[in-house]
Parts: C-alpha cells; structure tokens; sequence
C-alpha cells in the first residue's frame, strides 16, 4: 500500500490516468491530490467523476479553481474566458459532482503529512491551521453556504489577525490557503504576483514558516514549478501549460512525471 500526492490537475483527465498507470495504481494504494482538479483543461467533467468514483481511496482538498466552479455553478460569478469546466455545468450529475466538490476539506493533515492548496501563513502552526480549516469547510457545508459564496472573494483583509471575525475571518483563511504565493514573515499577503520572484518585502510563503514537524504538501504555483524542499513538497507542475504531471510518493518520496501535452499557452495561471 502506497500514498501518493499528485499536483495540480486541472482537467487534464488523460495525463492523469498515464500518470496512474506509471505508478502503477492498485486498489490498495490512496492518492492525495492537492486541489485544482477543474479548468484550463478539457476534462474537467471526467475528473470530477473519476475522482469521485474513488471514494475513501482518494483524499482531495479544495482549490482556487474549484472554488471557483462551486461559486459559478451558485450563481456568484460570471464566466471568465479561459474557464474549461462548461462541461460540468452541462452535465446532468453537475448537482451531485458540485456539491461533492463543495464539501471537500480546505486541508488534510495525517501522520506527520500536512495537504493544503496554496500554502499557509506563518503564524499558523499545523495544529491551528487544520482548526481554521474547518471553520470554513463548516461554512461550505453548512445551510448557509449560498451566503458564505456571496461574500467569500476579495483581497481584504490581507493579513490574519486572531480577532478577525465573521466574513473577513473566513476570507482570510481561504485566501491563505487557496491562493497565496508571496507574503510577508509577519503575515501579509500579496495577491497580484504571480512568477519566481517575490515583490519587494515579500518572501514565498514556505520561506516564512517556522521549522516544524510535518512535512508540508501544496501546489498552485505552476510559475515556479516542481519544488522538492527538506520539510515541503510544491506539486503543481504545470501540466495544462505543457509541462508535467507529478506523484510523490509519500513512503519513499520517490517522484513520478508524465509529460504533458499543453491546453493553454505557456506563462499562464
């Protein structure tokens, strides 16, 4: 039996069942996957079912791309022009794939592994981290989800504060870990860079985190590419900009890629 984190998806339904059969999946062993399953690439409909199909075998938490079907198929957001999932939004089990989707965790810690989409802020400890987690999945899940979708994007407050409450407090923790890159070593984030390099006061957030226990898996940051750290693992390869599609292999770490063929062009998000 084998765990596997697997990058950024992203549709890309064939890459990943090459990738699958590269490792060698059996039904013994799990996959991790790191958020991102939809859009920019053409499959996001066969994604969503495959992964679904999978039941306990897979364990996948939410990215800003998911997020983003969930908030468009709710009514909160309008198409943008690169989006890829109006298969999703066509299909007669849409309901069904977008409320499994919603109800997705915002990060999965097991043993000493920590799963979360874009990263985590350096005044958060796992512990604490996996505790604002699940305030927003309650938020996601509950009865009142439609409002928390309403109210859930924008870019302030840009930084955490243990007295934030409400929307804003909620807003943070999604931004943190859904879509941040850069922030400051006090915490503040910055949302508008998107390459290698960080704007001035700003570090890449796995530089801002104190030594710790767990090992950290993310992905996200297709611009920076595969990142293979002593204590983290950044996954998002790039597979729908023509890159690859990556496995680590928790036990061992050993890494898998398969090519892929590219859906959009290079130097994109």
């Amino acid at each position: 039996m084998a765990t596997y984190a697997i990058g950024d998806v992203q549709g890309c339904f064939d890459e990943l069942q090459k990738l699958l059969e590269t490792i060698r999946f059996s039904a013994a062993d799990r996959l991790w996957f790191v958020g991102d399953l939809v859009n920019r690439g053409p499959k996001s409909l066969e994604v969503l079912r495959f992964v679904r199909s999978l039941g306990a075998r897979a364990v996948t938490i939410l990215g800003n791309h998911d997020l983003h079907l969930v908030t468009q198929h709710e009514g909160f957001e309008r198409a943008r022009a690169d989006d890829t999932f109006a298969d999703v939004l066509a299909a007669p089990d849409r309901v069904e794939l977008v409320d499994w989707l919603r109800r997705q965790p915002l990060m999965h810690v097991e043993r000493a592994y920590a799963l979360v989409h874009a990263g985590l802020l350096p005044q958060w400890n796992i512990r604490q981290a996996a505790r604002l987690a699940r305030e927003v999945e309650g938020a996601l899940g509950g009865p009142a989800y439609r409002e928390f979708l309403e109210r859930m994007y924008g870019s302030k407050p840009d930084r955490w504060s243990d007295d934030l409450a409400g929307w804003d407090r909620l807003r943070v923790i999604v931004n943190a870990m859904t879509r941040m890159r850069f922030c400051t070593p006090a915490g503040r984030m910055e949302f508008r860079a998107k390459g290698k390099e960080a704007p001035a006061g700003y570090l890449p957030w796995y530089e801002t985190r104190p030594p710790e226990r767990h090992f950290l898996i993310s992905g996200h940051w297709s611009s920076l590419g595969l990142k293979l750290a002593p204590r983290a693992a950044l996954l998002d390869s790039g597979c729908v900009w023509g890159g690859a599609l990556t496995a680590l292999r928790l036990e061992d770490r050993t890494l898998y890629q398969v090519k892929c063929r590219g859906y959009q062009a290079a130097g994109g998000d």
